[in-house]
């Protein structure tokens, strides 16, 4: 086969395209998922697709007896390579000893406990009872954003949160001065992140390898409305978390675990357990009927969503010019908490001050959206508490509540925890565009439609573009993930060089699917699996 090499890697032979890294190769044998486990090369540093080159000391392999960084060194006709020597092995260790004394061993009260790459590793390399850091060398934390929490005392200068915050976000919210393990990483103002222009999105919270940047905890909060016999709590969840939350509890990736979700929380001791994609069907409606009133008379165009805080804080910030061309409506679950709150007020003669509604969302970025002065439609907060995914996973835990015993056939409550298939795409890019296009064909036809699918603006791809013909009325769309994308789509828009009617944008690669809220994917997954386009 033409640009095929042959290579060994402990001892197995391979045939590998030329060229590629002695990590890429490594990935390359998942393909004989026994034999992967066999060569893994581990990594800290590397992020397929935002930082390439690993410099951590511990991406490491032999090849022809050399030992060499193998996210550098690319293979050759013949190369044999070896992953795990005694050798290969104790310069492993030496690199992690080096990280660890700079590194907070406060493993027991991080938040990323059992889910941290370099834990992982060390528990892997046999590392135990390591001394902690003095206290005289502890930094204070970094609390003033409402969203995040930057610890620089875990911080293993790895970059990642650098590299995606720019290549990934367009947004340049954390920058580094220094080199190696001096670097020092923080964020680009020095009044801290909530002054750095950050979006909030929780994309650097996504793909760090320890604790170093995390969510705020809420879940002592819902733990405490849960105790106050004066309170009536209600929970809804987004759709993204059904297909998230397993992996949290073992669940083979993107496995549907909705059902065991609501009776989950049910005995957790909410009052009411719904779905937010009844919000998200509002949402398709309301945002329907507003694109066409903007077409019909001559309103702002292209009309773009509005249903993301994450890209709405990005607006504001970066093109605050454009913001009469985001949808007024608001997102799913504000939508959802203030129909809750009056539609339970009113039928069960609670009052609105004593309902707490607390979202289960993907993303972090709703943490700060609802703190909005304007979140209050039925005149108290439309959402009392934000968590995410991986917050619900901790307060399952705590509660000993275990997912995979609860029943898959469970329902939501209704008649508020119901909705469409529609709402149910809302959580993968291009969802809420296919949604409201559903709604706005029918609403320009005046009949029910057979066909319900518009293919063109699905896939993970970065930028998605279609037209869309509705009985005679072409509809011009497109559809992006990624701020960088966005970045791009909007520039193109405030050019001239598209005319768009309509557009979606998610500040999450994928959509809310990647949200930075998700139960966290070690490097070595990301690179194994389809991961969304950094640029169309």
């Amino acid at each position: 086969m033409m640009g095929m090499i042959t290579i060994k890697i402990n001892g197995r032979e391979y045939s590998m395209k030329k060229g590629i890294t002695i990590l890429a190769a490594s990935f390359e044998t998942q393909k004989f998922k026994k034999e992967y486990l066999q060569h893994w090369i581990p990594t800290l540093y590397y992020l397929k697709g935002v930082v390439d080159i690993d410099e951590s000391g511990v991406c490491i392999a032999e090849a022809d007896g050399k030992i060499v960084n193998a996210s550098v060194t690319r293979i050759k006709d013949g190369m044999e390579i070896a992953t795990n020597t005694p050798a290969v092995i104790e310069a492993r260790k030496e690199a992690l000893a080096k990280i660890l004394v700079r590194h907070n061993k406060s493993c027991l009260y991080c938040m990323r406990s059992e889910s941290c790459e370099l834990q992982n590793l060390l528990h892997e390399y046999g590392f135990t009872n390591e001394a902690e850091l003095p206290a005289e060398k502890l930094e204070l934390l970094d609390t003033s954003s409402k969203v995040l929490v930057r610890d620089h005392n875990k911080c293993i200068k790895c970059k990642r949160c650098i590299n995606v915050c720019a290549k990934m976000q367009a947004v340049s919210a954390i920058a580094a001065t220094g080199e190696g393990l001096d670097t020092v990483i923080a964020p680009s103002s020095p009044k801290g992140l909530a002054a750095a222009s950050c979006v909030n999105c929780g994309q650097c919270v996504a793909v760090c390898p320890v604790g170093a940047l995390t969510e705020i905890n809420q879940t002592e909060a819902v733990k405490e409305a849960l105790k106050d016999p004066e309170k009536y709590v209600v929970v809804q969840v987004a759709p993204a978390v059904r297909a998230a939350l397993g992996e949290a509890f073992e669940f083979p990736i993107g496995v549907d675990v909705e059902g065991r979700i609501a009776e989950a929380l049910k005995r957790a001791g909410f009052d009411k357990v719904f779905d937010t994609k009844f919000g998200a069907d509002l949402t398709i409606m309301e945002e329907a009927h507003e694109l066409m009133e903007r077409i019909k008379k001559d309103g702002v165009l292209p009309m773009i969503t509005s249903c993301c805080p994450g890209w709405i804080k990005y607006a504001e910030h970066f093109y605050p010019d454009m913001l009469d061309h985001l949808s007024t409506c608001k997102s799913p679950h504000q939508m959802q908490g203030a129909i809750v709150k009056s539609y339970i007020a009113a039928n069960e003669g609670i009052h609105k001050e004593n309902i707490v509604m607390v979202s289960v969302m993907p993303c972090t970025a709703k943490k700060f959206e609802i703190t909005r002065e304007d979140e209050c439609g039925a005149g108290v907060p439309d959402v009392d508490i934000s968590i995410t995914t991986n917050e619900l996973a901790e307060l399952l835990k705590d509660f000993e509540i275990q997912l995979e015993a609860m029943d898959p056939n469970a329902r939501f409550d209704a008649p508020l925890g119901q909705g469409s298939g529609a709402g149910v795409i809302f959580g993968a890019t291009g969802g809420v565009m296919e949604a409201a296009l559903r709604t706005a064909a029918e609403q320009i036809s005046g009949k029910t439609l057979n066909e319900l699918d518009y293919t063109n603006v699905r896939g993970m791809t970065g930028i998605k573009e279609a037209s869309v013909d509705i009985e005679g009325t072409v509809v011009k769309v497109a559809v992006a993930s990624g701020l960088a994308n966005a970045n791009t789509l909007l520039t193109k828009i405030k050019s001239g060089e598209a005319d768009y009617q309509f557009v979606e944008i998610m500040a999450c690669p994928g959509g809310c699917v990647g949200g930075g809220g998700q139960p966290h994917q070690p490097a070595a997954v990301r690179a194994m699996t389809n991961v969304p386009e950094l640029r169309a």
